[in-house]
C-alpha cells in the first residue's frame, strides 16, 4: 500500500468528522432480560458521551415505549439533545423518521453508523443491514450490544461480520474517534474506558 493512498483505511477505521451514533431500543422493561445488560448500558454511556464531547450526532430509537417503557435513565441522563424517536418497525432504516435523519447526516458527509443497543440478533441487526444495504458504512459495538441470550448476540454479530459490518469495540471507536493522545478530549475521554 502506498503512503499516500487512503482507500482501504478510509472505510476501517472510524473517523469522529465522519461518524455518527445510533442508539438501539435500551429500554427499561426490555434490560432485565437482557444478558450483561448492565455491561451494554455503561458501554452505550461511554459512547454516547465521547460522541457528544466530540461533536458526533447521537440518534436514539425506541421500540414501542407505550408497552417497552422508556430509555434506561442511565442513558436517558447523558443524552444531551439528541432526540429519542419511537418506532414499531424492528429496522431504524425502516422506521421514516429515523431513516430521514441517519441518511441525512450520511448525506452530509457523515456515512460511518456506529450502532449500539439491544437487541442484537432482531433490531440491531435488521438496522445495520438496512443502513448498510442504503450505502451507509456501518460499525457494530460488539460490547455495547446484546440480547436475551449470549448466543443470540454472537450469531448476529457473525452474520453482520458476513455481511460486510465492522464489528467493534466500545474502546476501539473511541480510540478511533479521538485518533490522538495528549489532547484534552483524550484527557477526559480515556478516563471513561478504564
Amino acid at each position: 500500500m502506498l503512503w499516500g493512498h487512503r482507500s482501504g483505511l478510509d472505510n476501517m477505521l472510524l473517523d469522529r468528522s465522519r461518524s455518527q451514533l445510533l442508539v438501539v431500543d435500551v429500554q427499561d422493561r426490555l434490560l432485565g432480560a437482557m444478558h450483561e445488560g448492565d455491561r451494554m448500558v455503561e458501554n452505550c454511556a461511554v459512547l454516547m458521551q465521547a460522541a457528544h464531547r466530540l461533536g458526533i450526532p447521537v440518534t436514539i430509537s425506541e421500540q414501542y415505549p407505550k408497552g417497552l417503557g422508556p430509555t434506561v435513565a442511565r442513558l436517558d441522563n447523558v443524552k444531551g439533545d439528541a432526540p429519542v424517536l419511537e418506532k414499531m418497525h424492528f429496522s431504524c432504516a425502516a422506521h421514516t423518521g429515523l431513516g430521514t435523519r441517519i441518511r441525512g447526516f450520511a448525506s452530509e458527509g457523515r456515512s460511518q453508523l456506529v450502532i449500539c443497543g439491544i437487541e442484537a440478533h432482531v433490531c440491531v441487526l435488521q438496522s445495520a443491514l438496512g443502513f448498510a444495504d442504503g450505502g451507509l458504512n456501518v460499525f457494530v459495538a460488539a460490547d455495547a450490544t446484546t440480547s436475551r441470550k449470549a448466543e443470540s448476540a454472537a450469531l448476529a454479530q457473525d452474520r453482520l461480520a458476513a455481511a460486510g459490518m465492522n464489528i467493534v469495540t466500545t474502546e476501539m471507536a473511541v480510540f478511533e474517534w479521538l485518533h490522538m493522545a495528549g489532547t484534552p478530549e483524550f484527557k477526559e475521554l480515556s478516563k471513561l474506558v478504564k
